[in-house]
């Protein structure tokens, strides 16, 4: 088999990983739920992504019971996708940080809630 066709094979794998799991948990990886844990979607992916350097350093590779290096190739995909995302909306207009405006609304729906919950 020919380097490019190996290439498009292990991509076309990863894609199909990605996509099971889009299906099976949602978009969790990108838009975090936020129940228990306050990461932000790029915090969490690098998280993960050292989990799994971990399990390789520990010598998890020679394991069964997962594919260590699929899931990081995958996790550093949707971290490319992450930033790709980020870098669109600084595109909009570079005078804001949309990450803090996000942080902001955030804060302004727990007041509210606060106060909703004061009041009643």
């Amino acid at each position: 088999m020919k380097f490019h066709e190996q290439v498009y094979q292990v991509l076309g794998e990863i894609k199909e990983m990605l996509i099971a799991k889009n299906q099976k948990y949602g978009n969790s990886a990108l838009e975090p739920l936020g129940v228990f844990s306050k990461l932000s979607a790029e915090e969490g992916l690098l998280v993960r992504i050292d989990d799994k350097l971990k399990r390789i350093k520990n010598g998890s590779l020679e394991k069964d019971d997962e594919d260590v290096i699929n899931d990081l190739i995958g996790y550093l995909v949707l971290l490319k996708i992450h930033s790709n995302r980020e870098q669109s909306f600084d595109e909009l207009d570079g005078s804001h940080n949309w990450r803090d405006i996000k942080q902001k609304q955030d804060l302004i729906k727990m007041m509210q809630a606060d106060l909703r919950d004061n009041l009643y």
